[in-house]
């Protein structure tokens, strides 16, 4: 039996629309790779402790990566350092990169103590770190891109300035 009328209109509509959702679903994108630049005090008092980070994002992909947020797990040497989330929207360039500063909470004083005391007793050579997250993304019904990179970071390296961050 073949549908006809306003019963076939509607078919033939939601057929087109399933094309044109499916059409705008890029199947063959990688998660970006992220790495700790940097990582500065920002406010660290006995009820919160605030920290500023540098990220910087490399895109794989062959098409440019429409980044609309980040939500971040830090760990330095093992021990879960902060978390945060950004709502700042930016582009990073098909196989390029992007560097942005990020404001982060830490969770506990004693686990930021316990990273500044190692970093104290490793003066002059790198803390290992852990990143972990997703990046949001307005790239049609793939929404989110997972990340787990782990590397130093070397404390003796001056960040570079970044007025636009979150």
């Amino acid at each position: 039996m073949r549908p006809s009328g306003l019963g076939g209109l509607l078919l033939l509509g939601l057929a087109c629309l399933v094309q044109a959702g499916c059409a705008s679903i890029p199947l063959d994108v990688r998660s970006p790779e992220l790495s700790l630049v940097g990582v500065e005090a920002e406010d660290l008092s006995v009820f919160e402790q605030r920290l500023l980070v540098r990220l910087k994002v490399f895109n794989p992909n062959d098409r440019v990566l429409p980044v609309r947020g980040i939500d971040l797990e830090v760990f330095l040497e093992g021990e879960r350092l902060a978390t945060g989330t950004t709502e700042r929207a930016f582009e990073v360039p098909a196989r390029g990169e992007a560097e942005f500063d990020m404001r982060v909470r830490a969770n506990a004083a004693t686990a930021l103590l316990k990273v500044l005391e190692t970093g104290r007793k490793r003066e002059g050579q790198a803390l290992r770190y852990r990143i972990r997250g997703e990046v949001r993304t307005a790239l049609g019904l793939l929404r989110k891109l997972p990340f787990d990179e782990q590397g130093t970071l070397d404390l003796d390296r001056r960040r570079k300035s970044d007025p636009s961050g979150d």
